[in-house]
């Protein structure tokens, strides 16, 4: 019934390649499917001004899709000024889902800047970046361990995102863009490790979905994300 052929409750095929960016504090390459991903971690001595004083760091993302990540050429959003409401929505999106898992006052005054570059989309861009950017963030976290920079780690928990739909009137796991282009519902889960529910976003793309359905997506999206988390377990073992 899918074009991918998947089960109702399949994910594509999931990748988190670690140590990836010479540079950075912490990286990865994340792929679901065709999708591919950069995230870098990247430590700055200094939290925003507004949190000056307070004994608190911060973690924050920036999100950005290469030119050709499409099958047409996208303008880089540099040259148009500023970047479109899309991508600071979806920055937005991987910083609230990543701080809700950091406990910022053992951070210290300092703050984690997480860039999720898209190198290839085929759906599902913004929940490939949270999984992947928990990954990059835990190893940077991890390298400020190693240099007596941190006394606790601040990574309570594991956070994972994916996509679910309602794709010819049944609910499917992990929409590629040809799903997620003809959905009659589109919706994205950031969940915790433990179950705890970060963000959910849901929209009817025809006929409203029904609570059943929605339901139908969370108990979905949560076996989603628990094999999700089982593969971030797995990438910082080794």
């Amino acid at each position: 019934m899918r074009p991918s052929k998947r089960g109702l409750d399949e994910l594509r095929k999931v990748s988190l390649e670690r140590n990836v960016a010479r540079y950075a504090e912490g990286s990865c390459l994340v792929k679901f499917g065709e999708t591919h991903v950069l995230c870098t971690a990247t430590l700055e001595e200094r939290g925003p001004g507004w949190l000056r004083g307070t004994g608190k760091g911060w973690v924050t993302a920036e999100y950005s899709m290469l030119p050709r990540a499409t099958l047409e050429r996208t303008r880089r959003e540099v040259t148009s000024g500023k970047p479109s409401g899309r991508t600071q929505e979806i920055q937005r999106l991987i910083g609230r889902a990543l701080r809700a898992v950091v406990d910022l006052p053992a951070l210290g005054e300092k703050q984690i800047t997480l860039d999720c570059d898209v190198l290839q989309a085929d759906g599902g861009t913004r929940t490939a970046s949270i999984t992947g950017a928990w990954v990059a963030l835990h190893d940077c976290l991890k390298w400020m361990q190693s240099r007596n920079m941190l006394t606790t780690m601040p990574l309570r928990d594991h956070v994972a995102a994916i996509s679910c739909g309602i794709y010819r009137g049944k609910p499917v796991l992990d929409l590629d863009y040809a799903e997620d282009s003809a959905a009659e519902t589109d919706a994205n889960f950031v969940l915790t490790g433990k179950g705890g529910i970060i963000e959910v976003q849901g929209t009817a793309e025809g006929a409203p979905f029904s609570q059943e359905e929605l339901i139908a997506l969370l108990d979905l999206a949560r076996k989603g994300t628990s094999e999700l988390v089982v593969m971030q377990k797995a990438a910082i073992a080794g």
